[in-house]
């Protein structure tokens, strides 16, 4: 028990030091850990009836996920528990810390199911494998929102989409859309002409269903469950990636899916939909040879009989091996706002503006400037002006070739947004850092002139200028050749 209970704090532990989410909708803080081991202890967790569990002498005697997890959905449809749990100062504290002791176990289960090893640093690794099934990573642009996904969901399925202004239902689930087909051309008799000896044909439009990414990611989410089950393993998960989701309107793209991302403690949609006829058709054949063993029971219906009713496509329903990520940039929100009832579904991970550590720099006038160093005060001028975080950039708002942003990369891409996006109504306020030499506005069309070849170039004494304005000192040249002294 001891040694259980030491993991459990130590998993606990390690996700506060990762500012990972433990898939139950919050960060865990650094004075939380101790109080959700102590009220994982039965004087706690069960003094809203003490008598009822008399038979469980230490929660750490159970090392079940599923056995945790049948205690979890007793406690949860039990009024005086729920009484109890929001009631004071600590409020949610029993709940919480059981669900975060089922995430521990399930995550050490895997680890165990993996390579037998139920080491400190495997333990550690626990925290990082139970992840949320719905997150929005959110930040400023460039700040590797995609990066760290990418990292996460490294070796698994993953189904990308980005949605924009145009997206819909349609293009996010599928849609009939028509398709050539090659079909022999017949005579006015019926009979198929033949010429040298090959029949001759000719390209028609048909209509067919098309599954979209959405459709995607639910069938090979609910194949691999059904195989793995029926193996008695835990089925591998398949990863619906939606990028810059709030560029396109939410309510509009998942119509009736919304109902689907409320989750249960076992990570399934609580409730079902209905397919209309067309989607109904598409499943049922995307699900003719696959079987099921172990469903869930919900809304009144036996795990049997929803079962059924997946493989006929009747119902939609998440499988608990399906995890639906996006990203978010902060400066984009104005486009298509996010109602609060779809925000309570999802967890949020915000990813800040942090130094990428590999030293890049940005290359003008025969000159290096250091890029996180600009990053510093260029981010400092946009929140000292705008009064805003959403407008900042992050290391990874540019791309470079060999760590170096050569001029016309930093025109293009950082000039362009900071006078654009950020300082365009603010110019004068800008404490001075879109001020030309002979004191009038550094514009814009002022980074670029036409050379004697007709064509459009940098100018780059003037992004020289503009760097100069916002006290950036170049790298000494014995550090940019990389020769000390």
């Amino acid at each position: 028990m001891a040694d259980i209970k030491e993991q459990f704090r130590k998993y606990l532990a390690n996700c506060v030091q990762t500012r990972r989410q433990t898939g139950k909708s919050f960060i865990i803080g650094k004075t939380t850990v101790d109080s959700y081991v102590s009220f994982t202890e039965i004087d706690k967790l069960f003094d809203y009836d003490p008598e009822k569990w008399k038979h469980i002498t230490s929660i750490f005697d159970i090392t079940s996920s599923e056995k945790i997890l049948e205690i979890i959905e007793t406690i949860t449809n039990d009024e005086a528990f729920k009484l109890k749990d929001s009631e004071g100062a600590s409020q949610y504290f029993r709940s919480n810390a059981i669900k975060q002791y089922y995430c521990f176990l399930k995550a050490r289960e895997i680890i165990l199911n993996r390579d037998g090893k139920n080491t400190d640093k495997n333990i550690a690794k626990a925290s990082l494998l139970v992840q949320p099934l719905q997150q929005i990573y959110y930040g400023a642009p460039g700040t590797g929102k995609s990066h760290e996904i990418k990292e996460l969901t490294e070796g698994k399925l993953v189904i990308r989409t980005t949605f924009h202004p145009d997206s819909d239902y349609s293009t996010f689930v599928g849609a009939y859309k028509p398709t050539a087909i090659e079909v022999p051309m017949r005579d006015v008799t019926g009979k198929v002409i033949v010429e040298n000896g090959q029949p001759v044909t000719e390209n028609r439009i048909v209509y067919e269903f098309v599954e979209q990414a959405f459709l995607q990611a639910y069938t090979k989410a609910w194949k691999r469950y059904a195989s793995a089950t029926a193996e008695g393993k835990e089925p591998e998960e398949v990863y619906l990636i939606i990028e810059e989701i709030n560029r396109g309107n939410c309510a509009q793209i998942f119509g009736d899916l919304f109902q689907l991302l409320d989750r249960g403690v076992n990570g399934f949609s609580e409730y079902p939909i209905h397919a209309d006829k067309d989607l109904q058709k598409q499943l049922a054949k995307a699900f003719a040879d696959m079987a099921f063993l172990n469903a869930p029971a919900i809304c009144g219906m036996s795990a049997e009989k929803v079962a059924l009713k997946i493989r006929n496509g009747e119902i939609l329903l998440l499988p608990n091996n399906l995890y639906i990520w996006a990203t978010m940039n902060t400066s984009d929100q104005s486009l298509f706002p996010i109602d609060s009832a779809f925000k309570r579904r999802w967890d949020w991970q915000y990813v800040p503006i942090a130094d990428g550590k590999k030293d890049w720099r940005i290359e003008v006038n025969g000159q290096q400037y250091d890029w996180w160093q600009f990053l510093q005060k260029i981010n400092a001028q946009i929140g000292a002006t705008t009064n805003s975080e959403d407008k900042k950039l992050g290391y990874y708002f540019c791309k470079t070739k060999d760590g170096i942003i050569n001029a016309e990369t930093f025109v293009g891409k950082v000039v362009f947004y900071l006078w654009n996006d950020v300082f365009k109504d603010f110019a004068e306020e800008a404490g001075g850092i879109f001020q030309d030499a002979d004191g009038t506005t550094l514009s814009f069309n002022k980074f670029y002139a036409v050379g004697e070849d007709g064509k459009t170039k940098v100018v780059e004494e003037k992004v020289a200028l503009f760097l100069n304005n916002l006290k950036m000192e170049p790298i000494a040249s014995e550090d940019t050749d990389g020769q000390g002294e």
